[in-house]
């Protein structure tokens, strides 16, 4: 299937291989936890334990892998285990690069553990190759990119810093919820993994959790994080990997949306009163365009952007909207903004007046108004 178009594959990547005539389109979901023994003893490849492999999890895992071009995919139960699964291959002493501007589910889990895993991380912008190249230690292992960032969306040109950190025998990850595998293939680039929140687009419909990493080789990396899946359980129960299966047959044509409403809402708020800056990088605008252009097919459905009065407009603003909702994720039907450093929280470096935005597959027209009326209310009130 890896050679098909993506709309083919992301609905029959997933199916099992038909045994017999009039076999169900649509696989079920099996539940059992275990599986008996074959006669002579446990034979390769059979299945044993539900923890180890379950057929709606292998289904799950092979569509995932293929959507993103790469050599073997592990599933887990939410998208930080899969970040947790990726820093858990380092060792005692890794330093480690993470984008100053990232999802802060990576940077409150590096500021919880990484002191306590022994690992050394510095947080600097990505924006420029030359900043990660003075960062840099002897003792690197990794760098993680978000491109976009979450939420400020800054864009980092991927296959200069995979070409670079290769020649160091530095392992370079991408997470790839944002962009999804619809608009870029880290892969295609020169990126050892590629990381996702499922919940989000993958899922799309707000409504299951889970996580998965890709790896462009087998070897040894992938499979410590294959061992930390299956000795530390995280992993997605049948019905949860069923749902996801069921969701990513849609997705091409959902991202399709998203991307088109994204991209019509970024220009149009660009010339509304009220708005200090649009953060989308389809913009020309955005600083990081021209590289985004090169290395993204389409631009995505986040949004983000400031709003004149500070910290208690951008609220006011949220708080306005009749169709979107006020709530904290991303990457469903349905359109979803949040006042950011809300959530996050005091020690976050989001600035004051960021409003993240999540745009869904509404009508374009609802959005702008409803749009329009939340900066109007926010502005009167």
């Amino acid at each position: 299937m890896k050679n098909t178009y993506i709309e083919t594959l992301a609905i029959h990547g997933s199916m099992r291989a038909q045994t017999a005539e009039n076999s169900p389109i649509v696989p079920g979901i099996e539940l059992s936890t275990i599986y008996e023994h074959a006669r002579g003893g446990h034979r390769e490849g059979d299945l044993k334990y539900s923890r180890l492999q379950n057929p709606n999890r292998m289904e799950l895992e092979r569509v995932l892998c293929d959507l993103e071009k790469g050599a073997e995919a592990a599933a887990f139960s939410s998208g930080i285990a899969a970040i947790n699964a990726v820093f858990q291959t380092l060792s005692h002493g890794d330093h480690v690069l993470i984008p100053s501007d990232v999802y802060f589910g990576t940077r409150k889990l590096m500021w919880e553990f990484s002191e306590r895993w022994g690992l050394e991380i510095d947080f600097v912008d990505m924006t420029q190759l030359e900043t990660v190249v003075a960062a840099t230690k002897k003792n690197t292992r990794m760098i993680w990119i978000e491109t976009p960032s979450n939420p400020q969306m800054f864009i980092t040109d991927i296959e200069a810093v995979a070409n670079w950190a290769h020649d160091q025998e530095i392992v370079v990850v991408v997470d790839n919820t944002w962009s999804t595998p619809y608009n870029i293939n880290p892969i295609d680039f020169g990126i050892d993994l590629v990381v996702h929140s499922t919940t989000k687009y993958l899922g799309g419909h707000s409504d299951l959790i889970g996580g998965v990493v890709i790896a462009k080789d087998l070897g040894s990396t992938m499979d410590r994080i294959r061992s930390v899946q299956i000795l530390q359980g995280g992993v997605p129960s049948p019905f949860d990997a069923w749902m996801l299966c069921r969701s990513i047959r849609s997705f091409p044509y959902r991202m399709r949306a998203h991307n088109e409403n994204a991209f019509q809402l970024a220009e149009f708020m660009t010339h509304l009163p009220g708005i200090e800056e649009v953060f989308y990088p389809g913009l020309e605008s955005h600083l990081g365009h021209k590289i985004a252009k090169l290395q993204m097919r389409a631009f995505g459905g986040m949004i983000s952007f400031l709003v004149n009065g500070g910290e208690s407009s951008a609220k006011k603003v949220v708080a306005s909207s009749r169709i979107i909702k006020a709530a904290t994720s991303l990457g469903g039907i349905e359109s979803i903004w949040e006042h950011r450093k809300s959530t996050e929280g005091p020690m976050s470096e989001t600035p004051n007046n960021l409003i993240r935005l999540s745009v869904g597959l509404e009508h374009i027209e609802d959005l702008k108004m409803d749009l329009c009326q939340a900066i109007e209310a926010s502005l009167t009130t």
